[in-house]
C-alpha cells in the first residue's frame, strides 16, 4: 500500500483508538486500579481471595481491550483482503501486456478506493465499539 494513503488509515485507526481510550478505556483503568487497592485493603482476607478479587477487578478492561483488538484485527484483515484483490488485478493486467505505468495507476486507484472504503467505515466500528464497551458490567 502507498506510503500516503497507509498514513492515512494509520492516521484515522489512531483517531478513533485515542477517542474510545479517552471515552471509555481510561475510566475503566481508573476503576480497575481503585477496585484492586480495595482488594489489597483486606486484612481478613486470603491470599487467594485477594487474588481472584484483583482479578474480578481486571475483567472489564480485558474484555474491553479484547473487544477492541478483535475489531481492529477484522478491519485489518478486510483492508488486507482489499489490497490482496488490488494485487492481483494488477498482475492481471501487466500479464495481459499493459504497460508498467498503467498498471501502477491502476493499482493506486485500486488501493485508493480500498482505503477511502475502510476509512468510510471507522465511524460505524467506532459507534459499535462505543456501544459494546458501554455494555461492558463493571
Amino acid at each position: 500500500m502507498a506510503e500516503a494513503q497507509q498514513a492515512r488509515v494509520q492516521t484515522a485507526v489512531e483517531s478513533m483508538v485515542e477517542g474510545l481510550e479517552r471515552e471509555h478505556i481510561r475510566k475503566m483503568q481508573g476503576r480497575m486500579f481503585r477496585c484492586s487497592a480495595e482488594c489489597c485493603e483486606q486484612p481478613s482476607q486470603s491470599m487467594q481471595q485477594v487474588h481472584q478479587c484483583i482479578e474480578r477487578c481486571h475483567a472489564p478492561l480485558a474484555q474491553a481491550q479484547s473487544l477492541v483488538t478483535t475489531e481492529l484485527e477484522k478491519f485489518q484483515d478486510r483492508l488486507s483482503r482489499c489490497t490482496m484483490h488490488c494485487n492481483d488485478k494488477a498482475k492481471d493486467l501487466f500479464d495481459s501486456g499493459t504497460k508498467e505505468p498503467a498498471v501502477r495507476a491502476a493499482m493506486e486507484r485500486c488501493v485508493g478506493g480500498c482505503v477511502d472504503d475502510h476509512v468510510n467505515l471507522l465511524p460505524s466500528m467506532t459507534r459499535r465499539l462505543r456501544d459494546s464497551l458501554g455494555a461492558i458490567p463493571q
